[in-house]
């Protein structure tokens, strides 16, 4: 008997995409239609069809995720894809909906009762972001409890010198973007001193006492959370 072929993890046709295989990704497209509308009707509170443009913006997020999507960093492929769809979509509708109101003519009644239908749904979007927002929150606060940091804490173990805050930013990119680095990081719990201090030029002293910050930003950035991405660049 000829032993039956290992059917590849969603993981492993990953990496195939990513190097480059059109007839592993057009099969994981279309295997995972359904996940794509599901995320994208929890958006638009509606039944998704295929002549969406939604959709075609889900799709597009989609196949984005599976290009950016690194097993490493410890985040499941789902979770990661859910969330740049969402974004995508949530993004796509405040721009139609901003660009309805630019154009509207509210001189008539029906063009009135228009612009009432468009601040309605501009509402409804920001609900929805907000609901987002929360829900990231709580994903990053478990996160940063492995590390030994509270939530509440970000505030006051945040530099407050702009330039300290913009190195702290900095490695924390660096963390990021290497491997290595981030998994001593995952498994110490603690920063990789001796490495980073051959890669930038900030003294150990300084890291160590901005050790917690740091970290939190790494997370944000490991892991992709959007919004709180949108904090870091206001702060910084």
């Amino acid at each position: 008997m000829f032993p039956f072929k290992k059917k590849e993890t969603l993981e492993e046709k990953v990496l195939l995409i990513q190097q480059g295989n059109e007839q592993v990704l057009q099969e994981v497209l279309t295997e995972y239609q359904p996940f794509i509308k599901k995320s994208i009707s929890s958006v638009c509170k509606r039944y998704i069809t295929d002549s969406d443009d939604e959709y075609s913006i889900g799709m597009i997020a989609f196949h984005e995720a599976l290009q950016l999507f690194d097993e490493t960093k410890g985040q499941s492929l789902l979770a990661f894809a859910d969330t740049i769809i969402k974004r995508k979509v949530i993004d796509y509708i405040r721009k139609q909906v901003k660009e309805q109101h630019i154009h509207l003519d509210v001189s008539s009644d029906t063009s009135t009762r228009q612009l009432d239908d468009i601040k309605s749904s501009q509402q409804y979007f920001v609900d929805q972001e907000s609901v987002s927002r929360k829900e990231q929150i709580l994903i990053y606060a478990k996160k940063l409890e492995e590390f030994d940091i509270s939530f509440a804490e970000l505030v006051k173990i945040s530099p407050k010198h702009q330039d300290a805050r913009n190195n702290a930013i900095a490695i924390a990119k660096l963390i990021a973007k290497d491997e290595e680095l981030w998994q001593y990081c995952t498994e110490k719990k603690r920063l990789p001193l001796k490495k980073l201090e051959e890669k930038v030029r900030v003294s150990r002293k300084t890291m160590e006492r901005n050790r917690k910050y740091i970290i939190a930003i790494t997370i944000i950035f490991v892991y992709q959370y959007t919004f709180l991405m949108e904090y870091i660049k206001g702060r910084g």
